[in-house]
């Protein structure tokens, strides 16, 4: 269930009485960017409908339309996230990553590009892509690599190598548990 636009913590409760009252059925109204000195966002594309919460910092981003930033979230310059995908407060994620539709991403996720820290030369980076689907735990950690579509990344993972589509990953670093009915290696 969707928080209350006016509840504390909400992108319209700031404390202050000069502050404007949420727009009435607000799902019709199409938000621009920041709504108020508690977020700071950057030459973003931000879909319709879409909610960011306070505490955030994007930059040169697309985010879809229907989705959800929650609070104390960094949203790199170059990412791209879709429709309907849902990122939980804490969660950085940084240039290079890519995430699909329907995705969510739990509290808390580190998202690297760069695997031999510190590295100054962007093009040595590398890219991650979420597929479609996806959901990752909180506190997991994305090294650049795939996560397919309907995976399921455990909280705590540290996902170093690619995720196969349907697969459920755990550990550090995460190794595939078992795969999502009809997924999976071909008998």
């Amino acid at each position: 269930m969707a928080p209350a636009v006016d509840a504390p913590g909400s992108m319209y409760d700031n404390g202050r009485a000069d502050f404007p009252a949420p727009p009435p059925n607000r799902q019709d109204i199409a938000m621009s960017y920041p709504v108020n000195d508690r977020q700071l966002i950057r030459d973003c594309e931000i879909g319709e409908g879409t909610k960011v919460w306070n505490f955030v910092n994007m930059y040169g981003c697309k985010v879809g339309r229907d989705s959800m930033i929650g609070t104390f979230v960094e949203v790199q310059g170059g990412v791209t996230i879709g429709d309907r995908t849902r990122v939980q407060s804490h969660t950085f994620i940084c240039e290079l990553v890519t995430i699909g539709n329907d995705v969510f991403v739990g509290h808390g996720v580190m998202f690297i590009n760069d695997t031999m820290p510190p590295q100054p030369e962007k093009e040595k980076w590398k890219a991650t892509f979420i597929g479609d689907g996806a959901s990752l735990g909180s506190n997991s950690t994305i090294l650049p690599v795939r996560v397919g579509k309907n995976a399921v990344v455990g909280a705590g993972a540290v996902v170093t190598k690619d995720v196969p589509d349907g697969a459920i990953v755990a550990g550090c670093p995460a190794k595939i548990l078992r795969y999502k009915e009809g997924y999976g290696p071909k008998k």
